[in-house]
């Protein structure tokens, strides 16, 4: 019997978990997500499906959940959209709009939304144990699907083929579709390109290179232009690994290149290791040219980030996963188990003459109609120093998230910190901290609440960071389980996963070992 028909129902909600369940990401109701699939924007709707188990709140029984957003807030859950059966679990994938109904999918009435996805099938089934490339539609705005009855649509007779992203790609000649799936255990991503969505002809492939300690996974491909010059595009390929990331088990690196409809080729400057880093060993050189990759996420708690299709404006917005499958099945959290991200916005821009990604948290229109708290207040008479004390934050509060901005010239400062979901004594909390002897951002969870729950939750994760003008920047997202930082305008992101102990909602800056000035604060409360 099936997976699928051998299931389990979810647990029910222990009173103590529930105020973990966060404000502003999104969470299945009650049962179990991982990576999100399918994000495409339509008809003045956010869609957002994912990995999806709907009879039990751990990984298994994968199918499509699907949700719907207007503000990448606030995501209303609807039923299941592609169910796993007795032959296939539906693995990850993307939907595009068959604007041109090419697939012939569509009808005169309805353009169609087709679902390309990794179809994982069965033992028993035809394809047993292998992973192909297959199709469902709608033509009813996403809200429900149907499998195509040509199904596999592209296989390679291979066991861990998956992961499909799909774009339109417009060329100087004439118009495909391009698809960019992974062989995840060869560390290969590999591109196709098709007419009509049903049959694919191989183009190219790449890989190993740089982070290759463990499967490749969640590809995406797309183009940004270099501080807004469009005549200065470059592409971006985003390659999840699992594990292997820069702070341990599963997170998403990129690449910056060239991409001519046929094959992607990197800039030297995003490829410190062109053979991949297992090549160096269990060495320091490993670990030195893992630093030198270039991330997404220096924190624990992004993998299989990917972009919506269809965007309005030509914006590239990314939503990843927030959990890592170190310990992803163990999160103390009942029914529901694992959230998404903050959506986020990417540009690319030129740091020393090389371009990298910058990240945004998609906030400002929610943002821009709530009123700041009292820190505002304070910074309106301007700048002021603090040296060697305490300034109190707003507390957390049930129900709210808190968007946390400050800009801070360190100065002779050793450190500025700034203490979360603390402890009125200050014994416990989650600690983000500045180190101008090091030049890096830390966050450490150790003391955070909850950390018993798997060996490995506990720790401390770092990225490099350099001043602007002497200034450190920082916008953080806190909800009730995650702490996202995005610093220096985005060039450096870290996400966390914490779980508060109860009643620790104390949140305030301190600054050691010299004056800093604090140029701007304010602290919004969202929900």
């Amino acid at each position: 019997m099936s997976s699928c028909l051998d299931a389990i129902r979810p647990e029910t909600a222990p009173a103590e978990t529930s105020r973990f369940r966060p404000a502003i990401h999104f969470t299945a109701r009650d049962t179990w997500l991982n990576d999100p699939n399918g994000l495409v924007f339509h008809d003045g709707m956010y869609h957002l499906f994912f990995q999806n188990n709907p009879y039990g709140n751990v990984w298994g029984n994968m199918s499509w959940g699907h949700a719907t957003s207007r503000d990448l807030l606030h995501w209303t859950e609807h039923p299941v959209a592609i169910a796993c059966d007795e032959t296939e679990d539906i693995f990850s994938g993307s939907v595009v709009v068959d604007h041109g109904n090419t697939s012939g999918l569509g009808t005169p009435e309805a353009r169609a939304l087709v679902a390309i996805y990794t179809s994982a099938y069965k033992a028993g089934s035809q394809h047993s144990g292998t992973q192909a490339q297959s199709l469902a539609y709608s033509t009813d705005a996403g809200m429900t699907w149907r499998k195509y009855a040509g199904n596999p649509v592209l296989t390679r007779n291979s066991a861990h083929f998956r992961d499909p992203k799909v774009f339109r790609y417009r060329g100087d000649q004439d118009a495909c579709w391009v698809m960019v799936a992974v062989e995840a255990q060869h560390q290969k991503v590999v591109l196709y390109r098709s007419e009509d969505l049903k049959s694919w002809e191989f183009m190219s492939d790449f890989g190993p290179a740089n982070a290759d300690a463990g499967e490749w996974e969640c590809p995406d491909l797309f183009p940004l232009p270099v501080d807004g010059h469009p005549e200065n595009t470059k592409w971006v390929l985003i390659v999840n690994v699992n594990p292997g990331a820069v702070a341990g088990g599963s997170g998403g690196q990129y690449f910056v290149g060239h991409f001519d409809g046929v094959r992607f080729v990197p800039d030297a400057c995003s490829l410190p290791a062109p053979a991949g880093i297992r090549v160096l060993g269990d060495s320091a050189a490993a670990a030195a040219t893992l630093q030198q990759c270039l991330w997404l996420d220096w924190g624990r708690d992004c993998y299989a980030s990917v972009s919506f299709s269809n965007a309005p404006d030509d914006r590239r917005i990314i939503i990843g996963w927030m959990n890592n499958w170190d310990y992803a099945n163990e999160l103390p959290t009942a029914p529901w188990r694992s959230s998404m991200t903050i959506a986020r916005e990417l540009r690319l821009t030129a740091v020393n003459s090389s371009a990298r990604l910058v990240q945004q948290p998609v906030l400002a229109d929610l943002c821009a109609g709530e009123e700041p708290t009292s820190a505002q207040n304070l910074m309106d008479a301007g700048t002021f120093e603090l040296q060697d004390s305490v300034f109190r934050l707003p507390d957390a509060v049930p129900g709210r998230a808190q968007v946390i901005e400050a800009e801070i010239l360190p100065g002779d400062a050793g450190q500025v910190t700034c203490h979360l979901f603390g402890k009125g004594d200050g014994s416990a909390g989650t600690v983000l901290s500045y180190n101008a002897a090091t030049a890096e951002l830390v966050l450490d969870r150790r003391r955070s609440g909850n950390t018993g729950f798997h060996e490995k939750f506990p720790s401390v994760e770092s990225a490099p960071l350099q001043l602007e003008d002497g200034a450190l920047k920082l916008h953080i997202v806190v909800d009730h389980c995650s702490v996202e930082v995005f610093a220096q305008g985005g060039k450096v992101v870290l996400t966390d996963l914490v779980f508060p102990a109860q009643g620790h909602t104390e949140n305030r800056l301190t600054v050691e070992g010299g004056p800093a000035t604090i140029r701007t604060l304010t602290v919004t409360a969202l929900g």
